[in-house]
């Protein structure tokens, strides 16, 4: 056997809940594939991407920025921003 056929196999633990493993676990044998299988997909991609292989967002659809972009921007309006009782007052308002 020479030195370029040793396995260089390595295993790797992670820490998860375990209803997220069993979701996880259905959904790769769904496909056909154990959770092994279906980590070392997501592993392959992350290299061949050199990224996470998805937008991660939060609970509401944004980006993590983007979350910070619009309470930044809603902070700013009501700081500086005025209040309407009515949207017809606030057309009044900007057709001025």
């Amino acid at each position: 056997m020479s030195l370029n056929k040793i396995n260089t196999n390595t295993t790797l633990q992670v820490r998860i809940d375990r209803k997220t493993k069993n979701k996880a676990q259905k959904v790769f044998k769904d496909m056909g594939i154990d959770m092994s299988s279906g980590i070392k997909l997501f592993l392959s991609r992350v290299i061949n991407t050199e990224s996470i292989p998805f937008i991660p967002v939060t609970k509401n659809g944004f980006t993590k920025k983007e979350e910070e972009t619009v309470l930044k921007e809603i902070i700013m309006a009501k700081k500086t921003g005025r209040a309407y009782s009515s949207v017809s007052k606030a057309f009044e308002d900007v057709l001025k």
